[in-house]
């Protein structure tokens, strides 16, 4: 499997503060398309902070804010979108060291997903999570990812804590606003007795044409 991300040390670190890149995450960056409310992580010390490392593309490096696995190595973050996305990359800063998530399973539109199922269930995709002070960009196939309402990441273990820690979480792509189904009325042109409740008080002595 291919784990793709720009994860490539200082050299590369350096390229990635330059105003290109500065720029292409205030143009690609999905951040004020996430509905933040209702981002949520299980298996986390404090479920506050879930949204809080959903953090802008200028504070990606801020280590002040974490979100810390709790009873074990384990951790699932849900994050909701308020239109159809087309992902392009995830964004991840882990760690430090063994606090890093050994990889990070990916799951689109799969609101319900916990525990008791997840390690049942096939990621559409997953990465290898590199240690570094840096961010990882992780490019995800666009074809799995081209209309998604929400995204589901699993960090099903540590590269050797007890706990895993996360600083940030960040999401490059296009967005467009949810299409709404139209409103169909349907009229009945003659009741049906038999798709209707009996009315109380006649012992549902209705007449009837007969077969």
């Amino acid at each position: 499997m291919a784990h793709d991300h720009s994860h490539c040390g200082d050299e590369c670190n350096d390229h990635d503060h330059d105003h290109g890149q500065e720029s292409l995450g205030a143009q690609d960056n999905l951040y004020s398309r996430v509905d933040h409310q209702n981002v949520v992580a299980l298996n986390a010390t404090n479920d506050v902070e879930a949204r809080q490392i959903v953090k802008p593309w200028h504070e990606r490096l801020d280590e002040g804010v974490f979100l810390k696995s709790d009873a074990d190595d384990q951790m699932i973050i849900r994050i909701p979108f308020t239109g159809s996305v087309k992902l392009r990359a995830v964004l991840i800063k882990a760690g430090p060291g063994d606090q890093t998530p050994s990889k990070v399973l990916l799951y689109p539109n799969r609101d319900n997903l916990d525990f008791s199922d997840v390690n049942d269930t096939k990621p559409v995709q997953e990465f290898r999570v590199a240690q570094g002070r840096d961010v990882g960009e992780y490019a995800v196939m666009p074809a799995k990812f081209s209309a998604i309402s929400s995204l589901t990441l699993f960090f099903p273990g540590s590269q050797g804590a007890d706990n895993i820690r996360i600083y940030y979480i960040g999401l490059l792509g296009q967005w467009t606003e949810r299409k709404r189904d139209p409103v169909i009325t349907v009229y009945e042109t003659q009741a049906n007795l038999a798709d209707h409740e009996k009315i109380q008080g006649t012992d549902g002595a209705f007449s009837s044409p007969q077969m």
